[in-house]
């Protein structure tokens, strides 16, 4: 068939994490630490997760429009709590694989530790904020990028419109039991890279410097 070189693969990230949710699930039915209710209110839940990814895509042109604001971009700071966190090192894995843009994934509590000397309106912040029990801590974390002059796009629960005037662009998301949130959360951050990568005239699906997959 050929080489496969892409690497702004979505399917490869949600693949793992779904197995890893179904894995978690059935760790926690055999120690009994989850009660048969709430396991299998989000195995309903994960079952719907792709008619919910359908729903993201709607909103591609919005996020294609967005991508043209941050060509001119050197640096990205994505930040993320909890279940958000490693969802922010992998966008901001993709976006520097594919753009050829310095980004760097962190985790919001630990902002003032050494990100934070580093925001300014030349360097753009990625929050990843759904609703979920951290977000009046991640809503801190937005403020205080806003306070040094920082851009801000949060990734939001669909209907928060409270961050709406916080942040200076939103992208919204299903709302997911907490658990589940990389799945949908992913999919915006991976949209916004490849679009800010097109717009740089790169090519997203030879990027340079990487090995050969052959299949």
């Amino acid at each position: 068939m050929g080489p496969e070189i892409g690497v702004a693969s979505t399917k490869a990230f949600t693949g793992q994490v779904t197995v890893l949710a179904m894995l978690a699930l059935t760790l926690a039915k055999e120690k009994g630490t989850l009660s048969d209710e709430r396991r299998q209110e989000i195995i309903r839940e994960l079952m719907v997760v792709p008619a919910k990814i359908k729903k993201i895509l709607l909103s591609n042109q919005k996020i294609a429009e967005l991508s043209r604001i941050f060509t001119y971009a050197h640096n990205f700071l994505y930040l993320g709590r909890g279940y958000s966190f490693p969802v922010a090192l992998e966008g901001a894995l993709k976006l520097k694989e594919i753009s050829y843009i310095h980004a760097e994934g962190y985790p919001a509590a630990e902002m003032k530790h050494g990100p934070i000397a580093l925001v300014d309106s030349e360097m753009p912040t990625v929050v990843i904020a759904p609703t979920d029990s951290l977000y009046d801590k991640i809503i801190s974390n937005v403020r205080q990028v806003k306070a040094r002059g920082g851009t801000v796009v949060a990734i939001i629960t669909k209907g928060n419109d409270a961050m709406k005037d916080i942040a200076d662009h939103c992208l919204e998301v299903p709302d997911v039991p907490e658990c589940l949130t990389p799945l949908v959360v992913s999919v915006p951050l991976q949209l916004l890279a490849y679009y800010i990568a097109i717009n740089k005239d790169r090519n997203v699906d030879q990027p340079r410097n990487l090995s050969l997959i052959h299949i």
